[in-house]
């Protein structure tokens, strides 16, 4: 399979639609959106915070970096995700199989792991990637990490994590999971997590990009769209607000707005 088919590259075009022009001024530093944004962010200091949540509608994206296979590294389709993960799903499941694991148990630990995936979800949404920064290297970690999502949320080829970097994260994570499970249930409750992660990419995605046409996905757009465009300190589920109820960080009414 080529890796073409799967990070396409495209041109730049630039929709600043309220933007008085392409560029913004913060602690007389300029940031040109013509050009690639990386190594232009970090130098807005304490200003960052602010720029960055002031969200920039466009499907497409700006450029990140001059250089071409670090731009390229940056773009992933959608449909890479179920692609890739999917069968790597089943590897893991089927592992747990072989251990003598009966199906009752193996639908048990999978459930398991997605339930644990929904709260990892949050956790990360909340705690790093709204983390404040105001430092050369904090802003510009934290832009790739996920302030480039809240400064382009339509951006179609940056929505979705790049397989690469998950491959990096799993091997960790898979450790720790061995750490606090049974050799046969490891690769079930992993497989499990793993397949909430997908199901939490594709549904990103289909929030910023699908027009919901029956009552559940609908309310799940609008409360996540609310979390972009109306109150960026709240509502921090993606697949569900089951871990805002719980901690406290569901948007409570319209009164709550604030500008960013």
């Amino acid at each position: 399979m080529s890796c073409c088919c799967l990070f396409p590259m495209r041109k730049v075009k630039i929709d600043v639609m309220s933007l008085e022009s392409t560029k913004m001024v913060a602690q007389n530093f300029v940031v040109d959106l013509n050009k690639p944004l990386v190594f232009q962010v970090g130098h807005l200091g304490e200003a960052y915070e602010e720029w960055v949540h002031q969200p920039i509608v466009s499907k497409e994206g700006p450029r990140f970096f001059q250089n071409e296979v670090l731009e390229f590294l940056t773009l992933t389709v959608w449909w890479a995700i179920p692609v890739i993960w999917l069968p790597v799903v089943c590897w893991f499941v089927y592992n747990s199989i072989q251990m003598g694991l009966s199906c009752p148990h193996i639908a048990m630990m999978v459930v398991l792991g997605v339930f644990v995936w929904t709260l990892l979800e949050y956790t990360l949404h909340r705690f790093l990637f709204h983390i404040k920064t105001k430092t050369y290297w904090g802003n510009t970690l934290h832009y790739l990490l996920h302030g480039c999502h809240h400064k382009h949320p339509m951006d179609g080829l940056r929505l979705v994590f790049p397989p690469a970097a998950t491959a990096i994260l799993l091997f960790p994570l898979f450790n720790l999971v061995k750490l606090l499970s049974t050799p046969a249930t490891a690769p079930a409750v992993f497989g499990g997590g793993l397949l909430g992660y997908v199901m939490y990419d594709c549904t990103h995605y289909y929030l910023h990009h699908a027009q919901p046409k029956t009552e559940v996905p609908r309310n799940l757009k609008k409360y996540h769209l609310n979390h972009h465009f109306r109150i960026q300190d709240k509502g921090f589920g993606i697949t569900s607000s089951l871990w805002d109820k719980v901690f406290g960080t569901l948007p409570s009414s319209k009164a709550d707005a604030k500008s960013m």
